[in-house]
């Protein structure tokens, strides 16, 4: 540190970050400032800033930032193709849709899908919006309704996902398998936070019927648009048939290659280039299509790109500064007395204290600051995967955010009240599970 200013200070960048985000300043923008922030402190000079910029290119999180476009890609490849469309109907049609329950179900189910496949819940909801505000409004849901269900759902989709960003950097992080993942954290807090909207999700469309409705402006078609006379959507053909068959086969045979040879984060690379082009190739898209399909889904999300960039030495500056160092022998002596069950539950409820809109680099900042900790006090890996991913993703839901914006924005909604009453509730309900693994882990039951 310039001037041999005490380490703590080297988290100054991070507090600004988190102070200037909240406050709604652009998030890139804040980023830049709080990396050119962490180079002042810790006296990098212009060149080694350069290095430090670059090295983010070949970074952990420049990976995870790359995999972020390439799913956007893929999403763009399906869009094209009109298999992410049928991918909606089919889960519609299978469950029934005939009554608001089923509705809600159908909804959740489709969420939790197209966005586990996609690795995306804006772009994943974004395209199954537009094609269930007509069939919902018909039943008579309201917005406020389907914007709990985009949120919520949506989320499991980001926890449950072999390609998705969170999933990845987890597995990355604590090198445990996929079934460990899933068995001990995934699928837990996904079916906790699917109970919990189901019956929020009833709850506002209670509160909010009659108070709040689609219009003919907001659902833009009728049911009758997307679902022809012979009960097949219009949008889909035997082609689209063909490409989604595709798709679904590729994925599948390539996620159980990857899970039999243990492929690592890079592999997810192979797996989206490899399923945008077949399916592009079997959907009706020459090459060239495909590729172009690619990079245009791809370029929307480069600004995320950027910022994963960013991350590298934003931490490196943090790391640099000591301030990383300093935290961990400070805390070291409280945390090992305190047992590892409170261990685990202490370093996730500080891990909740990120930064908006970047869950995964948030993850990696909880694992420099206490992974070396958990491993040492005797904390399993499969375990220490519950800190890391309510640690990271939890605060999506306790503030309103702009991914609780995003998807009200999507669901046509303007009532936040309700979003942040499920949000509330969700956190509540996982900090119950992280309290019960706690005790589970105190008391030897789970190690």
């Amino acid at each position: 540190m310039i001037f041999g200013l005490h380490p703590i200070l080297g988290f100054l960048p991070l507090v600004i970050y988190i102070i200037l985000s909240f406050m709604g300043w652009d998030v890139t923008l804040v980023l830049l400032l709080s990396v050119i922030l962490g180079a002042v402190l810790t006296g990098t000079g212009l060149f080694a800033f350069g290095q430090a910029i670059t090295s983010g290119l070949g970074s952990f999180l420049g990976m995870i930032g790359f995999i972020i476009l390439l799913g956007a890609g893929v999403g763009e490849v399906l869009t094209a193709t009109k298999v992410a469309q049928y991918i909606v109907w089919l889960v519609m049609k299978k469950l029934g849709v005939n009554s608001l329950k089923r509705a809600i179900l159908a909804v959740m189910a489709s969420s939790l899908i197209i966005v586990a496949l996609l690795g995306s819940q804006a772009g994943g909801n974004a395209i199954l919006a537009p094609i269930v505000i007509p069939i919902v409004a018909a039943l008579g849901m309201t917005p406020s309704t389907l914007a709990v269900l985009l949120h919520g759902a949506g989320a499991t989709g980001l926890f449950l996902g072999p390609f998705v960003p969170p999933v990845v950097t987890t597995l990355a992080l604590t090198h445990i398998s996929y079934f460990d993942y899933l068995l001990y954290t995934g699928i837990p807090v996904s079916v906790l936070i699917w109970i919990v909207t189901y019956f929020i999700a009833i709850r506002v469309q209670k509160n909010t019927q009659g108070k709040y409705a689609y219009t003919a402006e907001d659902i833009g078609v009728n049911e009758q648009d997307i679902v022809g006379s012979d009960g097949q959507p219009s949008f889909v053909n035997d082609q689209t048939k063909r490409a989604f068959s595709a798709f679904w086969i590729s994925m599948l045979a390539l996620v159980i290659f990857g899970i039999m040879t243990k492929a690592g984060a890079a592999y997810v690379v192979t797996v989206m280039t490899v399923i945008a082009f077949l399916t592009g190739a079997v959907g009706g898209l020459s090459l060239e299509q495909s590729l172009k399909a690619l990079v245009r889904g791809g370029t929307r999300m480069y600004w995320i790109f950027f910022m994963f960039i960013l991350y590298e030495p934003f931490l490196q500056f943090i790391t640099k500064s000591g301030a990383f160092t300093w935290m961990t022998e400070w805390l070291t002596p409280y945390l090992q007395g305190a047992g590892k069950g409170l261990f685990l539950f202490i370093s996730t409820t500080v891990g909740l204290v990120g930064i908006p809109g970047a869950a995964v680099a948030h993850e990696k900042i909880i694992h420099e600051l206490f992974g070396a900790m958990a491993a040492g006090v005797g904390i399993p890996m499969y375990i220490w995967s519950v800190a890391l991913l309510v640690g990271s993703q939890l605060n999506f839901f306790m503030f309103p955010t702009g991914d609780i914006i995003g998807q009200m924005g999507l669901a046509r909604s303007k009532d936040l009240p309700s979003m942040i009453k499920h949000g509330l509730s969700v956190t509540a309900v996982i900090m119950l599970y992280l309290v019960l693994i706690s005790v589970l882990v105190h008391f030897g039951i789970l190690n």
